[in-house]
C-alpha cells in the first residue's frame, strides 16, 4: 500500500506541474428582492457551460471556472418572475448583485436546467461518496435512518424498534468506525437522546455518505466513512410541524421555523421533536425461546413488553446572517431527554423486566463562518460546543422472567431469582456524568480558480464521572473518573485542473489522543481502611493521509479514484464501556489502523430520449485494518449476565464491490436498484500464549455482508384537485443469511430477509398540507441486524405535514 500511495502521490504531483492554458475566472453574487429579502434557492446557470448554482438562504451563489467572454446567464424560481442577462467575464473574480422581481399570480414558462446539481458536483470530487436526496421523503412517514438504509452501500443496524441501539456498516466497516455528523460537528456532542432518528427528513437538506476515505474538512477519526447530515438552511420566515402516528403505539411529532431581518440581518432559527413507541411487536422465530423449570427451551411467538422509548429535544440559534462581518454567527441552545427501556441483553434469549436508563443533555454552541475575511478567498469557520449529559442506569428487579412477561418458576414451584440479584449483574442505580466540549475550527483559502489549500482543527474532550447508589455508602463517598483527550488536524490541497476535468485531493491527518481512569478502592493498612487510587493512563499519537483524484471522460462519465492510510482512537464507551448498553471497559485497547482504497466509475445523467435520464455507478473497494475494534463475540447466548468488552482483532481484510442504476422518466416515475457485496475475512490473531486462534480466514461474524435494495415511484398530477398530486411507492431489501457467533452452525444464523415496503402520500393544491401513508413490512417477515435481534414486523403509519412560508 506504500507504494501505491507514493505512485498516487506522484501522479498528482505530474498533474499539478502543468499548467492549463485556458483563462477563467470566478462569478459570485447575490439575487435579491426589491425590497432587500434574499431569494433562496433560485437556479443560476450558464446555458452553453452547463454551469448551474443554487443560491443559499443569503441568496448568494457561485459559479467557478467560468472561461473568459461573454456569456448569457438566466436566473429562474418559482417565487420570481425569469430574468436573463448577459456578463462579460474578462479577470479571475466578478461579483455582482442582483434584484429580482416577485412571481406574483404569473405562471412561469418551464425552464429546463441541464448544469450540475449539488448532489451530482459532491459525487464527482473523488472521494466515494453517494448523496441522498430528502425532498421526496420527506413526504412519508420515513426516519433519517431508513433513508439511509435504502442508500448502496449503506446497512443501518438496529437493535430493536424505535430508540434502541444504532450502528452503520458502510462496505464491511461498522460501529464506531464509520462517524455521524450534523453539518460537520459530530453528532456525539449532543448525547444519547438525540440521533439521526431525531431529525425529520423535513429539516435535511441532503446527506454526504463517505466510504473508506474521508475528506479533512471533518477532521475526526473516522476509520471506515462518515455521514454528514446537512440542514436546510431554507429561505427564512416558515414554519413547518409534521404529525405521524402507527403501529406499536409509535407517536411522533416536529417542529421547525426560521426568522430573518432583511434590514438588520437578525436570524431565529428554531426546532423541536418528540418521539414515542411501546416498541410491543411480535417476535419470534429459532431466537426466542423460553427455559423451562428442566432446562427444555420452548419456543414461542410473544410481545416485547419491556421495550417503550419516549425523547423529546428542542434546538435554538439566534445570531445573524448575511452581514458584513459574518456570513453566519448563531448562538445556540440545545436541550434533550429520553427514556429507554431495556428488554435485553446483547441476545434476545433472556428478556428483562424493570431495567431501563434515562438521559439529558444540554448544549450551549457558538457557530461562525464568514467568506472572504480579510483578504478575498479566504473562508473562516469555527463551531464550539460545550455540553452536559446525564444519564441514568436503573436496573434493581431481581426476578427472572419468560417471554410472557411471568415470572420463571422452578422445579419446586418457586420463582426463579436472578444469579446477582437484577435483570443484568449486581443491582444498580448508576448516575452517569459526562462534560464534553468540542471546538472545531477551519480555514479554506483559494490560491487561484484552480487551487484551494483547507485546514481544520477538532479539539476533544470529555470528563466523565459516575456513581452507583446502589453500593455501599462508604464506597459512594469516593467517585471514578474517566478521562479521554482527543486532537486531529488535517490540511488539504485541492486542485482543477484541464478545464475542470481533472479533480484532486491530497490530504494528511495527524492524531493525538490522551485517557485517564481513576477507580476509588477502599484497602487495609495496619488494621485501618483507607481510600486508595486504582489509576490508569496512557497517550497515543499517529498520522495518516490519502488522496482521492476524479476524471471527466465526458459530460457522462467520470472516473474516481480514492486511498487513505486511516486511524480511528478507541471511544470512550470502547474503552471505559457503557452500562447502558451493556459493555465493560477495556483501557488496554489499540487504536485501528486501515488502508482503504476505493475505484469507481459513474456515469450519467444519460438523457435517454426527451422524457427519460438513466445513471449508473460502480465501485470496487478494499479495506485492509490492522486491530480491527468490534464487540467480542460470546457463543454463550444463556448466559445470565450478557455484557462483552469490545476488543481489538490481528488483521483482516474486506474486498468487494457495489453498484447503482437509476432511471426516472417525465419526472413522475423512477426506478433505484442497487446492491453491496463483500468478503470480510479475519486473516491472522494470536492468544496471550502466542498461538493463533483458530478462525484464521473465516468470515467475520454478525457482519451482513450482501443486500440489495430498490425503489420505485410513481406519481399523478391534479387528482381530485386541481394542482394536487399523488404519489406512491414500492421499496423491497434483501439481506443476505449471516453468522451471529463464530461458530458456524445452523442455529446460530439468521435466515435471508427479504422486506418490502409500499405507502403513499396526497399533496394538496396549495403545497401546504402533505397526507401520508405507509405500511412496512409487509408481509411481516422477520427482520434482522445486529446478533439475531429482531426488528418491528409488520406496521401502519400515518403523517400530516403543514408548512407555512413567508409570513
Amino acid at each position: 500500500m506504500k507504494a501505491s500511495f507514493t505512485f498516487l502521490v506522484f501522479i498528482i504531483g505530474l498533474f499539478i506541474s502543468l499548467v492549463s492554458s485556458a483563462q477563467t475566472g470566478k462569478l459570485t453574487g447575490f439575487l435579491t428582492f426589491e425590497d432587500g429579502e434574499p431569494v433562496a434557492y433560485a437556479a443560476v446557470f450558464i446555458q452553453e457551460l452547463k454551469k448551474q448554482a443554487l443560491t443559499d438562504e443569503r441568496g448568494r451563489y457561485e459559479l467557478a471556472d467560468v472561461p473568459f467572454g461573454a456569456h448569457q446567464v438566466q436566473v429562474s424560481s418559482i417565487e420570481i418572475q425569469g430574468l436573463n442577462f448577459n456578463i462579460q467575464i474578462d479577470k479571475p473574480r466578478i461579483q455582482l448583485e442582483t434584484v429580482v422581481k416577485r412571481a406574483g399570480e404569473k405562471v412561469l414558462d418551464e425552464v429546463e436546467v441541464t448544469g450540475e446539481s449539488i448532489k451530482n458536483e459532491v459525487e464527482k470530487t473523488g472521494f466515494a461518496v453517494n448523496v441522498i436526496e430528502t425532498k421526496r421523503a420527506s413526504l412519508q412517514s420515513l426516519q433519517t435512518n431508513d433513508l439511509l438504509n435504502r442508500s448502496v452501500g449503506v446497512r443501518v443496524r438496529q437493535n430493536g424498534g424505535l430508540g434502541s441501539q444504532v450502528s452503520y456498516n458502510l462496505n464491511g466497516m461498522s460501529g464506531n468506525s464509520v462517524r455521524i455528523f450534523i453539518d460537520g460537528v459530530p453528532i456525539s456532542t449532543y448525547g444519547a437522546s438525540f440521533s439521526l432518528n431525531s431529525i425529520p427528513p423535513a429539516l435535511i437538506d441532503r446527506i454526504e455518505v463517505y466510504k473508506g476515505v474521508i475528506p479533512a474538512h471533518l477532521a475526526d477519526d473516522a476509520l471506515g466513512g462518515a455521514i454528514n447530515v446537512i440542514l436546510k438552511k431554507g429561505a427564512m420566515n416558515n414554519v413547518t410541524a409534521s404529525l405521524s402516528y402507527g403501529s406499536f403505539n409509535t407517536q411522533q411529532a416536529n417542529v421547525s421555523g426560521s426568522y430573518r431581518n432583511s434590514n438588520s440581518g437578525f436570524t431565529v432559527k428554531a426546532s423541536g421533536f418528540y418521539n414515542f413507541s411501546d416498541n410491543d411487536y411480535e417476535v419470534w422465530g429459532k431466537f426466542v425461546r423460553n427455559i423451562l423449570a428442566n432446562g427444555r427451551y420452548e419456543y414461542v411467538r410473544a410481545k416485547r413488553f419491556n421495550d417503550a422509548y419516549k425523547s423529546a429535544g428542542a434546538n435554538i440559534q439566534v445570531g445573524f446572517t448575511n452581514v458584513k462581518w459574518a456570513d453566519q454567527f448563531y448562538l445556540g441552545l440545545n436541550v434533550s431527554d429520553d427514556y429507554n427501556e431495556i428488554q435485553h441483553g446483547t441476545y434476545m434469549t433472556i428478556p428483562y423486566k424493570g431495567r431501563f436508563t434515562e438521559s439529558q443533555a444540554k448544549v450551549v454552541s457558538v457557530n461562525y463562518v464568514k467568506s472572504d475575511f480579510l483578504t478575498n478567498g479566504l473562508e473562516l469557520n469555527f463551531n464550539g460546543m460545550i455540553s452536559d449529559r446525564k444519564q441514568v442506569v436503573n436496573d434493581t428487579v431481581k426476578w427472572n422472567y419468560n417471554w410472557f412477561g411471568e415470572q420463571s418458576i422452578g422445579l419446586n414451584g418457586s420463582p426463579i431469582l436472578r444469579p446477582n440479584g437484577a435483570q443484568q449483574g449486581a443491582p444498580t442505580i448508576n448516575h452517569i456524568n459526562r462534560n464534553i466540549a468540542t471546538f472545531r475550527g477551519g480555514a479554506t483559502y483559494s490560491i487561484s480558480e484552480m487551487h484551494r489549500m483547507v485546514f481544520s482543527h477538532m479539539y476533544y474532550t470529555i470528563d466523565r464521572t459516575q456513581r452507583d447508589l446502589m453500593r455501599p455508602a462508604r464506597e459512594r463517598e469516593f467517585i471514578g473518573t474517566r478521562d479521554l483527550t482527543k486532537n486531529i488536524s488535517a490540511f488539504a490541497y485541492e486542485a482543477t485542473l484541464f478545464e475542470s476535468k481533472f479533480k484532486a485531493n491530497l490530504f494528511g491527518k495527524y492524531y493525538q489522543q490522551e485517557i485517564d481512569r481513576m477507580d476509588p478502592v477502599l484497602v487495609t493498612q495496619n488494621g485501618e481502611t483507607v481510600k486508595s487510587e486504582d489509576r490508569v493512563s496512557s497517550k497515543n499519537t499517529t498520522s495518516g493521509y490519502g488522496l482521492a483524484t476524479s476524471y471527466a471522460l465526458n459530460n457522462s462519465l467520470t472516473m474516481l479514484l480514492s486511498a487513505e492510510k486511516a486511524v480511528r482512537m478507541p471511544s470512550e464507551n470502547e474503552i471505559f464501556g457503557s452500562p447502558g448498553e451493556n459493555i465493560i471497559e477495556n483501557i488496554g485497547i489499540r487504536p485501528e489502523v486501515s488502508n482503504n482504497l476505493n475505484l469507481g466509475l459513474r456515469t450519467g445523467p444519460y438523457q435517454l430520449n426527451s422524457t427519460s435520464k438513466l445513471t449508473i455507478y460502480a465501485s470496487g473497494f478494499l479495506r485492509d485494518t490492522k486491530d480491527k475494534i468490534v464487540r467480542r463475540i460470546n457463543p454463550r447466548l444463556n448466559d445470565a449476565v450478557q455484557t462483552d468488552p469490545f476488543e481489538n482483532l490481528g488483521k483482516t481484510k474486506s474486498i468487494g464491490f457495489e453498484g447503482e442504476i437509476n432511471y426516472t422518466w417525465n419526472d413522475n416515475f423512477s426506478v433505484l436498484l442497487n446492491f453491496s457485496k463483500f468478503n470480510s475475512v479475519f486473516n491472522i490473531q494470536y492468544d496471550p500464549n502466542g498461538n493463533e486462534y483458530t478462525y484464521y480466514n473465516r468470515q467475520l461474524p454478525n457482519e451482513p455482508f450482501f443486500t440489495i435494495n430498490s425503489t420505485v415511484q410513481y406519481g399523478f398530477k391534479n387528482v381530485i384537485q386541481k394542482r394536487s398530486a399523488l404519489n406512491f411507492y414500492y421499496s423491497f431489501g434483501f439481506v443476505d443469511r449471516f453468522y451471529t457467533t463464530w461458530l458456524e452452525i445452523e442455529d446460530f444464523r439468521t435466515p435471508r430477509q427479504f422486506i418490502q415496503d409500499i405507502g403513499l402520500n396526497y399533496v394538496f393544491p396549495s403545497e401546504k398540507l402533505v397526507v401520508s401513508a405507509d405500511l412496512r413490512n409487509l408481509f411481516d417477515q422477520q427482520a434482522y441486524d445486529n446478533f439475531a435481534v429482531q426488528k418491528p414486523g409488520r406496521g401502519f403509519y400515518l403523517k400530516l405535514n403543514y408548512t407555512i412560508n413567508k409570513f
